[in-house]
């Protein structure tokens, strides 16, 4: 399977879980990558995670996941702990105070 068809494969599974109620139907394939792995993490299982894992490198994915889904604190922190696999809560109290310190700059 090509990345393009795994991308697309992704974006059709989003789109069943209504994850793109806010776009225009012809916009969804022109998702940013930022979008397709945050809403991947969120709502796909974890065979659609792996296929992130075939499209995208790990530092892109583990970006998005700091940058999108770490802040979120409390609301995410089953899914959080569950990506953050060592030490779970000491590094995502780290990277939430990290986050949090460079919005107060």
């Amino acid at each position: 399977m090509s990345k393009d068809d795994i991308k697309s494969d992704l974006l059709k599974k989003l789109k069943q879980e209504h994850c793109f109620w806010s776009f225009h139907e012809d916009s969804i394939k022109d998702v940013p990558d930022n979008i397709l792995i945050e809403k991947t993490l969120l709502y796909l299982d974890m065979e659609e995670i792996k296929q992130l894992f075939v499209i995208y490198p790990f530092k892109k994915i583990k970006r998005v996941w700091l940058e999108f889904l770490v802040p979120q604190g409390v609301y995410l922190y089953t899914l959080n702990r569950f990506l953050a696999w060592k030490k779970p809560d000491t590094y995502l109290k780290t990277m939430e105070t990290r986050h949090f310190n460079t919005l107060v700059r």
